[in-house]
């Protein structure tokens, strides 16, 4: 469980040092947008999007919070954790171990200056990473979709910047 804390404190770290390169988002099936928002509101406004298109909101979890009950200090960091079994279940009937990665997870993170960001995982990515051919039209549809509710909760208007 320590190692796991700790590798997932290094892959934050790691974010931080590298902002939105989006090489690094391409290499690693990441994708990273730039929110005018703080981290909660971020996730908050993702919430909210997600509820409305009938997407199960399961969990929040504030790292800076649990980092602060054990004396440590963490810039504001937290994630969401969503997904629908309507869209799931048929990708894990294809590959089951498609469930490390659902339900699905986004991440805000505030840098050194100030900048917040929102990472999640790329479907597509996830299709390659597991090898399933037979759902494209799912993946296709989570990929839209996410983008479009991202893009809500990290712009204000909820329209793309150009």
């Amino acid at each position: 469980m320590r190692s796991n804390f700790s590798a997932a404190l290094l892959f934050l770290f790691s974010l931080t040092l590298i902002g939105t390169s989006q090489s690094y988002a391409a290499d690693n099936g990441l994708i990273i947008k730039k929110s005018d928002f703080g981290v909660i509101k971020t996730l908050d406004r993702l919430g909210i999007a997600l509820e409305r298109k009938g997407i199960k909101v399961f969990a929040r979890i504030n790292h800076s919070s649990g980092a602060k009950s054990v004396g440590l200090e963490l810039l504001p960091t937290a994630v969401i954790i969503f997904g629908t079994p309507k869209l799931g279940t048929p990708l894990m009937t294809s590959n089951p171990m498609i469930g490390l990665d659902l339900p699905l997870k986004a991440v805000a993170w505030e840098t050194k200056d100030g900048v917040v960001q929102l990472a999640y995982t790329d479907p597509s990515w996830l299709a390659k990473r597991y090898g399933i051919e037979d759902r494209a039209k799912v993946f296709k549809m989570m990929t839209g979709a996410l983008n479009n509710f991202t893009n809500m909760a990290v712009t204000r208007g909820g329209l793309p910047k150009n």
